[in-house]
């Protein structure tokens, strides 16, 4: 229990230090999420949905939820103690979890019953990833790997080079797998972890991990000061790393062969979630629900998914976390001034800034650093009052927080944006 305990405890601390990182004015995407009630209050973990309508989640203190409406109702597993933390289901009826003290459950008639296997460690058990009803992988603290063949019938011990404590696994195939934890470790196997060779370490905490196919990969983290995500197109043999401000991002999946979502927040702040459309080359940033902050994740297409965190809190989605419909702006009328935040946001070039004009108006629109000073002009004319779209290439800028400034008449406003490389 203590390693669990320290493990959610350090999800918290980071997610409280980017709470008090917040700079003001930050703004985010809409929210298409619905808050479901669990019926518990203790720490959710993980979650995993075999189809729209089956789910479980687990968590702090024995909590074991089972759904099979989609979430309109959870019931509990009663008599349970032991804290699990990661849930995968191949189907409705198999499944299997893992947590503290090298516990595994699995069932196979949908959670009614449970059976316990041995680990064959003591070591808590952080991620599991099943292949099918026979084959599977779980990670844990001090470097953990094992590994069955046999549906949990045994579980062997696999060697993974190091001791830090791995969080996250994913394998997209029976021999192709990626695992992800502390020291910015990212292992990959490609013969079913008989041999798995480490691909990145540095100053990071990796939670998430998830594999569109056996070349393109996503991992979600963070650092004391900031949150990251890295990305690979080639099999893990580099991985571009990319800062997604303030945020503590927990876990990651792909909703299909090109969009991602990843959960995260803050305790005291708002669920948050990001998202992006091309394999992770840019994001989109958006809120979940107030004072809660999210660590499991579970999609079942692009746009039905389920999320779940602190104080039992269980949101789900059927439009892949976004409510916004990308409009074609015309020469509307529109009766006051607004400047709209830009999309996507972050960005890796080129992004798109929308403003509303209730008359004809002289307009300037200009991006400043964090410290106020100009660095490009994007608008300054004469145009004529209705909703109005400029679509900018700030190639030329180097990553970093800038903000963009309207004026026109008495109408002033700012709002920031995020440029990765």
């Amino acid at each position: 229990m203590k390693q669990i305990l320290i493990y959610a405890r350090a999800k918290l601390l980071l997610a409280s230090l980017a709470t008090l990182l917040l700079l003001p004015g930050e703004s985010s995407g809409q929210s298409g999420w619905v808050s479901q009630s669990s019926g518990t209050t203790n720490i959710l973990l993980g979650v995993s949905f075999a189809d729209h309508n089956t789910g479980t989640a687990v968590g702090l203190f024995g909590t074991i939820l089972r759904t099979t409406n989609g979430g309109a109702t959870w019931t509990s597993l009663p008599g349970v103690t032991t804290t699990f933390v990661g849930v995968c289901f191949i189907n409705a009826d198999t499944g299997t979890t893992v947590g503290e003290s090298g516990a595994i459950l699995r069932t196979t008639d949908g959670g009614t019953t449970w059976v316990n296997q041995s680990s064959g460690t003591a070591n808590a058990l952080y991620g599991v990833s099943l292949v099918d009803a026979n084959v599977g992988t779980a990670v844990g603290e001090h470097g953990t790997i094992i590994h069955t063949t046999n549906g949990g019938t045994t579980w062997t011990t696999q060697t993974s080079g190091t001791t830090s404590d791995l969080n996250g696994v994913f394998f997209y195939d029976s021999v192709t797998g990626t695992v992800v934890g502390g020291g910015g470790r990212i292992l990959r196997t490609t013969n079913g972890g008989t041999v798995w060779s480490e691909q990145f370490s540095g100053s990071y905490a990796w939670d998430g991990v998830s594999l569109a196919d056996a070349n393109t990969g996503i991992v979600v983290g963070s650092s004391l000061d900031s949150s990251y995500v890295a990305r690979t197109t080639n099999g893990g043999t580099t991985w571009l790393l990319s800062s997604l401000g303030i945020n503590n991002w927990s876990a990651v999946t792909f909703t299909d062969s090109t969009t991602a979502i990843a959960v995260g927040g803050t305790p005291t702040g708002n669920g948050r979630f990001c998202r992006t459309t091309n394999r992770g080359l840019s994001w989109t940033i958006g809120n979940i629900a107030a004072g809660s902050s999210f660590l499991g994740l579970s999609f079942t297409d692009t746009n039905t998914g389920t999320a779940v965190g602190l104080g039992g809190a269980i949101a789900r989605t059927t439009t892949g976390g976004v409510t916004w419909i990308q409009e074609n702006p015309g020469d509307k009328n529109t009766n006051a001034f607004a400047l709209h935040q830009n999309y996507p946001n972050p960005f890796n070039a080129t992004t798109t800034i929308s403003f509303s004009l209730p008359s004809h108006s002289f307009v300037s629109l200009e991006v400043v650093d964090i410290l106020g000073r100009p660095v490009a002009t994007l608008i300054s004319e004469e145009l004529p009052a209705g909703n109005h779209t400029r679509r900018w290439n700030l190639a030329r800028l180097s990553s970093g927080i800038y903000c963009y400034r309207m004026k026109a008449g008495n109408f002033i406003e700012t709002k920031k944006l995020v440029l990765l490389r």
